[in-house]
C-alpha cells in the first residue's frame, strides 16, 4: 500500500499547489463523483433500514469499487493490510450469518448487497483510493463544498419558504434531497462542520484555519434551519469531543465563539429563533407531552427490542423489520410521517425502520451482527484516536466524523440518497485509521 507523504491538510495556494491538486482530484474523480452526484435527484427516498436504493449516486459508488478492483488487480501488490483487512470485512459476518438464518432468506439478499456495500465494499474503495495526506485533505474539502452547496440551497429553501413542510409552512432546509429525506442536508452540513472544526483545530494560525472557520461559520445557519434533533445532537457531541482532543484552553475559547455566532444568528437576527428553541425543548420532551414523532420513535424502538429478545443471537432477518413490526409494535404507533414541500406533494411516509442504527441491526441481525458492524467501527475510531500525534489536522477530522457517525446512529440509520455519502465518510476516516501514515 502506498505510504503517506509527511504534509499538512492544506488549500492550494501557489499556481503548483493548484496543479498538483487539479491532479489529485482527477486521480480520485471516481470517490468526488460518488459526491457530486447526489446532486442528482432520486427516487429511493429514505425509507430507512435498506432501502433507498437505486440513485445515480449508488451507481456511482459501484464504478468506483469496480474502478479499484482494476487498479488492485493491475498493481499486483497486496491491497490492505492484515489488521485493515479484518476492520472492514469484519461485519460480513454477521451480516451473511443472518441472511442465510433469517426465515425468508431471498428477501434478505437485497439488504445483504446494501449493507456490503455502505460498510465494507465503498469504505474499502475510498481507503484504496486515498494515497497520502494531500488525498485525504482533497475529498475533505470536496465533503466541505458540497456541504456549503446543500447549506446554501437550505437557506434558500427557508427564505423563500420553498423547503420542506414544518409546522405548517414551507421552511425546513432540506437542499436538494426533497421532503422525502430530509435528514439529507443535515447529515451532509453536518459532515463538512465536524471537518471544519477538525481542520481548523489541527492547523496553525494562517490562511488555512482562517478558511476552515469562515466555512465553519456559514454551514452553521443552515444546520439550525434543518430543524433536525439528532443532527443537532451528534454535531455538538462530535465537535465537543474534537475540541477536548485539541486542548481544554482551546475548547473553552471556541465554545465561546460558537455561543456568540448563535446568538447572533438566531437570537440577534431573530432566523427562525422561536421555533428552533421549541425543537430544543422538544428534545426533553420525552414523558413529558412528547410530539408524535417522538412517540412514533420510542415505539418502534421497543418494537425492535422485543423482535431481538425473540431472536437474540442472529435476529429475524436483514429487512425483516417491517415485516415484524406491527406484531410488536404497540397502538402508540402511528401509521406514518407526513411528508410535503420542497417541489412534492402532500405524502405519508411509511415507518419501516427503528430509526436507531444500533436497535435495527439488533433486531434484523442479533447480537452477532451487532458486535461484527460495531466492532468495526469502534476499532476505526480507536485507530484515529491512536494515530492523533501523527497529524493533528487529519486526526481531528478522521475522529471528529466516526464519532457524529456513531452518535448519529442513536437517532437514525441507513437509508436514503444521502446514505451512500456516509460510505465514503467511513472509508476516509478508515484511511486514517488503517493505512500507512508517517509523522507530519
Amino acid at each position: 500500500m502506498a505510504t503517506a507523504v509527511t504534509v499538512t491538510t492544506t488549500v492550494p495556494d501557489s499556481g503548483a499547489e493548484v496543479r498538483d491538486w487539479v491532479r489529485r482530484a482527477g486521480a480520485l474523480s471516481p470517490v468526488l463523483a460518488v459526491i457530486a452526484l447526489l446532486l442528482v435527484p432520486g427516487g429511493g427516498g429514505a425509507q430507512g433500514g435498506t432501502g433507498g436504493t437505486g440513485t445515480v449516486a449508488d451507481a456511482a459508488s459501484g464504478l468506483l469499487v469496480l474502478i479499484c478492483l482494476v487498479r488492485v488487480m493491475r498493481g499486483g501488490a497486496r491491497p490492505l493490510t492484515r489488521a485493515a483487512a479484518v476492520v472492514l470485512g469484519l461485519p460480513v459476518f454477521g451480516i451473511c450469518l443472518a441472511a442465510i438464518t433469517s426465515h425468508d432468506p431471498a428477501a434478505s439478499l437485497p439488504g445483504v448487497a446494501r449493507y456490503v456495500q455502505i460498510f465494507v465494499l465503498v469504505p474499502a474503495a475510498v481507503l484504496l483510493m486515498i494515497r497520502d495526506r494531500r488525498d485525504f485533505a482533497v475529498v475533505a474539502w470536496g465533503l466541505v463544498a458540497f456541504a456549503l452547496l446543500q447549506g446554501a440551497v437550505g437557506v434558500v429553501q427557508f427564505l423563500t419558504g420553498t423547503g420542506a413542510s414544518y409546522q405548517g409552512e414551507d421552511i425546513r432546509a432540506v437542499g436538494t434531497f426533497g421532503a422525502t429525506d430530509v435528514m439529507g442536508m443535515a447529515t451532509v452540513v453536518a459532515y463538512g462542520l465536524v471537518v471544519v472544526t477538525g481542520i481548523a483545530l489541527g492547523c496553525g494560525p494562517g490562511r488555512v484555519r482562517t478558511t476552515a472557520l469562515v466555512c465553519a461559520g456559514l454551514l452553521f445557519l443552515p444546520l439550525v434551519l434543518s430543524f433536525s434533533r439528532g443532527a443537532w445532537i451528534a454535531t455538538v457531541l462530535a465537535c465537543a469531543i474534537q475540541l477536548l482532543l485539541a486542548g481544554v484552553r482551546r475548547a473553552a475559547r471556541v465554545a465561546l465563539v460558537a455561543g456568540a455566532l448563535g446568538v447572533v444568528l438566531v437570537g440577534g437576527l431573530g432566523i427562525g429563533s422561536e421555533m428552533v428553541k421549541e425543537r430544543v425543548t422538544s428534545i426533553t420532551q420525552v414523558a413529558a407531552a412528547p410530539d408524535q414523532s417522538v412517540t412514533d420513535r420510542y415505539t418502534m424502538w421497543a418494537a425492535a427490542g422485543r423482535m431481538w429478545r425473540a431472536e437474540p443471537v442472529t435476529g429475524v432477518g436483514l429487512k425483516g423489520f417491517p415485516q415484524y413490526r406491527d406484531s410488536n409494535a404497540s397502538l402508540a404507533l402511528s401509521s406514518g410521517s407526513d411528508t410535503a414541500g420542497a417541489g412534492a406533494a402532500f405524502a405519508r411516509q411509511p415507518l419501516l425502520s427503528p430509526h436507531n442504527m444500533y436497535l435495527l441491526v439488533l433486531s434484523e441481525q442479533g447480537l452477532v451482527g451487532l458486535l461484527a458492524l460495531a466492532g468495526s467501527w469502534v476499532a476505526l475510531l480507536v485507530g484515529a484516536l491512536r494515530r492523533r500525534r501523527l497529524g493533528a489536522d487529519c486526526a481531528l477530522v478522521a475522529a471528529g466524523l466516526l464519532s457524529w457517525q456513531l452518535i448519529d446512529f442513536f437517532y437514525a440509520d441507513i437509508g436514503g440518497p444521502s446514505t451512500v455519502l456516509m460510505s465514503v465518510v467511513l472509508g476516509l476516516a478508515a484511511w486514517w485509521s488503517l493505512a500507512e501514515v508517517r509523522r507530519a
